[in-house]
């Protein structure tokens, strides 16, 4: 039997590759999951799974699509593993009268726009992020795959397991959430 042996990777290579994709990685999973150690993980299992594929991956053009389904795809999997965690919330059925969730409400911003426009991205970037960690999973995961990953709601709907108005829902709450969180960071800090 002729076994074809698989070319070796030159550590260097992939020590480029990594460092080349590595905080779009750590990125996705941090949005995802909520929790630094935890995309840590998954960013391992990511790389561990590049360095099977390096072969192909090194001449590819969509490598970094590529890493980012891996994460996707990874981090669902682990919060599906802990759904029991985050499924009371997400599965929970709303009242009918909360069918009608009063964003102005519930953002409740009485100073003008250009507040948040004020700080350095960089400084919008650290509370946004700070923000979207403390959001509970069913508000989140929806946020960063249809915000940052770029996906349609009947794919997300798909891969969390909920209605369309239960995403909806936890779409629209999830942004009055980040906006209501920001907000006393960012009188502060003027």
């Amino acid at each position: 039997m002729n076994v074809a042996k698989k070319k070796p990777v030159h550590a260097d290579e992939f020590a480029s590759f990594m460092q080349a994709f590595q905080d779009m990685v750590f990125s996705t999973a941090t949005r995802l999951l909520g929790n630094d150690r935890q995309a840590e993980d998954i960013a391992q299992e990511v790389f561990v799974k590049a360095y099977e594929q390096f072969e192909t991956l090194k001449e590819s053009s969509s490598a970094g699509g590529w890493l980012k389904t891996v994460t996707t795809n990874l981090c669902l999997n682990h919060l599906t593993r802990y759904r029991k965690r985050w499924r009371l919330f997400s599965e929970m059925k709303s009242d009918d009268n909360d069918d009608e969730f009063d964003v102005e409400a519930a953002i409740d911003i009485s100073g003008d726009d250009s507040v948040f426009d004020m700080l350095s991205a960089a400084e919008q970037q650290q509370l946004f992020e700070q923000a979207l960690t403390r959001l509970p999973d069913h508000q989140r995961i929806p946020l960063v795959l249809y915000h940052f990953d770029g996906m349609a709601y009947e794919e997300i709907v798909t891969h969390i397991n909920v209605s369309m108005s239960k995403l909806k829902t936890d779409l629209m709450r999830g942004r009055a959430a980040l906006v209501k969180a920001m907000q006393p960071h960012v009188e502060r800090t003027l």
